[in-house]
């Protein structure tokens, strides 16, 4: 089969719900939680899977997947090494966009925001709460650095359970924690039949969300 020829036949009518105006919270983040738990209770493949999109040096976006962690003082939160490509994007340039796709249920919701790390306290006491073998491996990754082979990781996580043997749970390392993003605008996205999709917008004016449909 030629590829592109493939491609372009590719389609999916989408017909599982709908979304309006009347239906929606007037609060984004508690229609998100709505959503999320419904996502979950869909089984989602990895529910609080998100694209993460940041801006690199001279404007150049970047993307990756990341977990949603929490949902902490109406803020989203991710963890993460913040000497990585995209903790050190995010304090060069704290806005950001994120973005969750839930194919089950025909959903997508889209986020912009701005990041600001999370409390050390809070950061500490999620590390601690992960399974060890993934605290060791927060300390041997020197996360988005060039490196010879698979091999300096093997040898860097013998020596971190060396370094820690015996101890249940280990301190955080310096350069791991977390990031909240405060939205300043969502959109919850509801596949429709004929490409005529449900789009509803919430824009945070002041202090107060205002909500659109906007066209698919």
């Amino acid at each position: 089969m030629n590829l592109m020829k493939g491609l372009s036949e590719i389609r999916t009518d989408y017909t599982k719900a709908k979304l309006d105006l009347e239906s929606v919270h007037k609060d984004p983040i508690a229609q998100f939680e709505k959503w999320f738990k419904e996502a979950v209770d869909a089984q989602a493949l990895e529910p609080n899977a998100m694209n993460l999109a940041t801006i690199a040096e001279g404007g150049r976006p970047t993307s990756r997947i990341v977990l949603l962690k929490g949902i902490e003082n109406k803020c989203f939160v991710f963890y993460t090494n913040y000497q990585s490509q995209k903790g050190r994007e995010l304090e060069n340039n704290p806005v950001c966009a994120l973005n969750f796709f839930w194919p089950e249920l025909e959903r997508q919701v889209r986020i912009e925001g701005v990041a600001s790390r999370v409390s050390e306290d809070n950061s500490l006491t999620y590390f601690q709460s992960r399974p060890r073998e993934s605290q060791v491996g927060a300390w041997a990754s020197p996360q988005s650095s060039i490196i010879k082979d698979r091999s300096l990781l093997e040898e860097r996580v013998k020596q971190i359970k060396q370094r820690f043997d015996g101890q249940k749970v280990l301190p955080k390392p310096k350069q791991w924690g977390g990031f909240a993003v405060a939205a300043h605008e969502i959109e919850f996205w509801q596949g429709r039949p004929s490409r005529l999709h449900d789009r509803i917008v919430y824009t945070l004016i002041d202090t107060q969300w205002k909500i659109n449909r906007l066209a698919p």
